[in-house]
Formats: C-alpha cells, sequence, structure tokens
C-alpha cells in the first residue's frame, strides 16, 4: 500500500480547492494569475503588450486522464478523453502549458467544434459561450516528477524546480471538461499582477 501510494505522489500533485486554500502558502506575484476567474488568454495577450502571441498546439489525442483528473471527471477506470496540450506564447516564448481534457460524452452537437480548435484559443470559445458554467478550481505546486510538470517542462534544459498551476472544470451545455494550466518561468508576474 505504501509503495502504490508514493508512486501516486510521484506522478501526480496535491491539488487544493481555491477557496479552501491559506493565500500566505502562495507567493503574492502567483495569487491574482492563480485566482483570475476571467480568460487566462486574454490576460496573457495582455500582459504580452504588442508584442507576438500565439497558441502553439503542442498535440491534440485521445488518451487516459489522469487518476485524479478522471475523478474529478466522474469518469470510469478504462475512459478516455480528449486531451489537447498547448503553450500559450508571446514572442515565441512560453509563458504558460495548458492541458485540457473533454471526455467523449461532453464531445456532442455544437460540442464537436472543441475538437478542430488546432491553434485557436480555447478561451475564446469558453468565455464567449452563454453556455459555458465555470466550476471549481483547484490549485498546487508541481516539481519533477509529476507528470504534467514533466511535460510542461520537457523542452526547458534545465527545468525550473517547482511550477504553480491550477485546474478547473468547466461545464458546457452542463457537460464537463477540465482545463489544467501551468504558469511556466517566463511568465511575467512581477509586473502588473495587482492590475
Amino acid at each position: 500500500m505504501t509503495q502504490r501510494r508514493s508512486k501516486r505522489t510521484l506522478t501526480e500533485p496535491l491539488w487544493h480547492d481555491w477557496v479552501h486554500r491559506r493565500l500566505g502558502d502562495v507567493p503574492s506575484c502567483m495569487q491574482s494569475w492563480l485566482g483570475d476567474t476571467g480568460s487566462l488568454t486574454q490576460r496573457v495577450i495582455q500582459h504580452c503588450d504588442n508584442r507576438s502571441f500565439r497558441v502553439r498546439l503542442l498535440r491534440q489525442r485521445w488518451g487516459a486522464p489522469l487518476n485524479s483528473e478522471r475523478r474529478l471527471l466522474r469518469l470510469r477506470r478504462g475512459a478516455v478523453a480528449l486531451l489537447r496540450d498547448v503553450e500559450l506564447q508571446c514572442d515565441d516564448v512560453p509563458w504558460v502549458f495548458a492541458r485540457t481534457l473533454i471526455p467523449v460524452t461532453t464531445l456532442k452537437g455544437s460540442a464537436r467544434r472543441l475538437m478542430q480548435l488546432g491553434e485557436r484559443p480555447l478561451g475564446a470559445v469558453l468565455f464567449s459561450d452563454p453556455g459555458v458554467t465555470r466550476g471549481s478550481t483547484q490549485i498546487t505546486q508541481l516539481r519533477p516528477g509529476h507528470t504534467l510538470f514533466d511535460i510542461a517542462c520537457e523542452h526547458y534544459a534545465e527545468p525550473p524546480q517547482l511550477l504553480w498551476g491550477r485546474r478547473t472544470l468547466f461545464y458546457l451545455s452542463k457537460r464537463p471538461l477540465l482545463v489544467n494550466e501551468l504558469f511556466l518561468p517566463d511568465l511575467p508576474v512581477q509586473r502588473g499582477d495587482n492590475e
């Protein structure tokens, strides 16, 4: 049992509900990014000023969610979801790594358009659709050995020691999708955090 538990903690961090997290544990420079309820894409564009913003699609495929993702989405063991990994970049420098999981049951009707996003931002769809509601947000610290950390940092010659991340459930016509957002080292957290 202990071996199984330690393996799980190596592949996934502990996630905490944002509303229950003590803010003293979160660096002040990250609090506004983690707690922002608006479109992260729009916030990155704003901080990117007049420079070149881009969504870079890293991969999109059908795959198995991590255990905590599966539980949050209330999927059965062995279920697959559409996995979409992107970077939000400013001047070709990645600021945010985002991993979206969309269960097969969510991809019905007009939601099928989410399969064809390519390098268009998901936030533009979520925050413009009146049928979308925002659920709970969880935050965490990720370190080397955590699956999401390793995926997000695979291009770094020397990865950082830790990343802050959040994940939010959204509901599109009452069907869930999960968005993980990891804040990368080049994100300008010191500038404009109180805007």
